[in-house]
């Protein structure tokens, strides 16, 4: 407490908002690198940072105002600007702080591969059958098809007067369904 002595009570508000902010930031930032979960427990109407979008109200981004805000306020008043000043700058800072911190957020989550199949990036892959699948749509078989850079055994039918066997060598042609191809037999 001696240090708050002969301090202003905007100069002590300054103070202790950088430093609560900086010891709630070094604590996010020691979770975020060790694995911790803040955000199941410190949820506020659901302003998580995983979700899609630009994020602009998150906890994550209201304790880097406050640092922000804080230090800012600190700095501005040891070198004798005025507090109207001061606030103006500090509030300034502490917005494009959150600014900066949502689009790094937003620039993150682009980054990242959601891993969905996309069913359609299928239509005109060359794959291989792997069960038998039935003449004129009579039986799903499967197909063994790289999409989307793996590879996968999804269902399919075909319109072929034959029933096409297994190894045989197909193309999808179109989706039938969520989950179901439309193939046929590549001649050779």
């Amino acid at each position: 407490m001696d240090f708050f002595n002969g301090m202003s009570a905007l100069e002590m508000t300054y103070w202790i908002t950088a430093l609560l902010g900086s010891v709630i930031f070094i604590f996010i930032f020691i979770m975020t690198f060790t694995g911790g979960d803040i955000d199941g427990d410190l949820d506020i109407d659901d302003v998580s940072d995983g979700g899609v979008g630009f994020q602009f109200f998150t906890f994550k981004n209201v304790v880097a105002f406050f640092t922000i805000f804080g230090w800012t306020g600190v700095t501005c008043l040891d070198n004798g600007v005025s507090s109207e000043t001061t606030l103006v700058i500090a509030l300034i800072a502490g917005l494009l702080m959150m600014v900066a911190t949502s689009a790094l957020f937003f620039w993150i989550n682009s980054l990242a591969e959601s891993g969905t199949l996309q069913i359609s990036n299928a239509i005109g892959q060359i794959g291989e059958v792997y069960l038998p699948i039935g003449a004129k749509r009579s039986k799903i078989g499967k197909i063994s098809i790289k999409v989307q850079g793996g590879l996968r055994e999804l269902e399919a039918l075909t319109d072929d007067e034959n029933t096409l066997k297994t190894n045989t060598i197909v193309e999808v042609i179109a989706v039938v369904s969520a989950e179901l191809l439309l193939v046929k037999k590549i001649n050779k």
